[in-house]
């Protein structure tokens, strides 16, 4: 019997958890959890499904995280959640965490483990579910850190982001991070050193290539069926990585020159690596961040980027200026796999056949900022 798909929806005004039936053809939703506070991401533990994070900013009092033990029937708030440490040195630069933006279960062989990337771009660890977490302090206080973030350290629209914290499924070692600001890079001890990964990526023009502020990554994804390769969707275009080279190759080039390369999520197949989808926006002069011409479309690679297929049976058609956030847009693991996006217009839209069609499944919630599946 096929498996029930749930949706963990994080959004500007609290998080909600979507449930179908086995088909995926219906949806029910539920009521609001933590209604009010700012949801910036919920992740499923594989390893313990029981085990559901939930990174929130509340308000006037800060942010958290927030765990739950009974796949989302209650929450409790973590006794110490990420943070960075406080200056002591007089005259030192003092990193205020402002939210936890992106959560990512440890390695299969470490259960417990888990790490969260911030706003402002610092990495954090638990090892522990998520009850308490430490600073990777291999990249939060890299001689470099500075150099990364340059003057643009807070000058990004919505906070600068540490996000696509990627742990190779084949070792525990080996990690990659995207920074908005700074660039992509990669540990292989575990997050004690660091290097970044930008060979072949542009930036905005008049900029200069070779200083790592300048980088902006929007999403990066490894490929389950195979981790020697990554996809990327940038600031400046769309990416492919094939390991062990260190260059990216610009895929998005092949996208029809009126919709370009420009966008914030990328999604890949969970058993075909050639396959990816990403959601183009409006990138012109003044950044609309709004569906090009108001038609929304899920663009679709199954030739790892040498072509591209328009998505966009079932969506509007018309007057549809909305957007999708980096982290809004997630597949599941069935066959055919079903692909779902989160609008800044509080929809949820699903296609049950590679994005071939797209349904409606829910309509005005808040802005929703992530989607991730689960088993519930």
């Amino acid at each position: 019997m096929a498996k029930r798909v749930s949706l963990l929806v994080a959004t500007r005004k609290g998080a909600f958890i979507l449930k179908s039936d086995p088909a995926r053809r219906s949806w029910k939703i539920s009521a609001p959890i933590m209604l009010g506070h700012i949801a910036h991401h919920l992740v499923q533990d594989p390893r313990d499904p029981k085990l559901i994070l939930f990174s929130a900013r509340t308000g006037h009092l800060g942010p958290t995280i927030y765990r739950s033990l009974d796949k989302g029937r209650s929450w409790k708030e973590a006794s110490s959640p990420p943070a960075f440490p406080k200056a002591v040195a007089e005259g030192a630069k003092k990193h205020v965490l402002d939210h936890s933006f992106w959560l990512t279960p440890g390695h299969a062989s470490e259960p417990g483990v888990w790490y969260a990337g911030s706003s402002p771009q610092g990495l954090f660890r638990s090892e522990d579910g998520g009850n308490t977490w430490q600073p990777v302090s291999g990249l939060n206080d890299h001689p470099e850190y500075s150099q990364w973030m340059g003057a643009q350290e807070n000058g990004t629209p919505d906070g600068p982001k540490l996000h696509s914290v990627i742990v190779d499924p084949r070792d525990r070692n080996h990690l990659y991070v995207a920074m908005s600001s700074g660039g992509v890079h990669e540990s292989l001890d575990r997050g004690v050193t660091w290097r970044p990964l930008v060979k072949g990526m542009a930036v905005v023009e008049g900029f200069p290539v070779e200083q790592l502020y300048v980088h902006d990554p929007h999403c990066v994804r490894l490929c389950p069926s195979n981790p020697d390769r990554l996809y990327q969707q940038n600031h400046c275009g769309i990416y492919r990585l094939d390991r062990p080279g260190e260059e990216w190759t610009r895929i998005g080039n092949h996208m029809p020159k009126k919709i370009g390369d420009v966008g914030f999520p990328m999604v890949v197949h969970p058993r075909d690596d050639k396959v990816c989808w990403v959601f183009p926006m409006d990138g012109g002069t003044v950044w609309p961040r709004t569906a090009i011409d108001g038609k929304p479309a899920a663009y679709a690679t199954r030739d790892a980027g040498k072509t591209w297929q328009r998505q966009d049976q079932g969506m509007p058609k018309k007057d549809a200026w909305w957007t999708v956030k980096r982290q809004a847009m997630c597949g599941d693991a069935r066959d055919p796999v079903g692909l779902y996006a989160g609008t800044t217009s509080g929809e949820i839209w699903s296609s049950r056949n590679e994005g071939r069609s797209w349904q409606c499944i829910a309509r005005h919630l808040p802005e929703i900022y992530a989607l991730e599946t689960a088993e519930l």
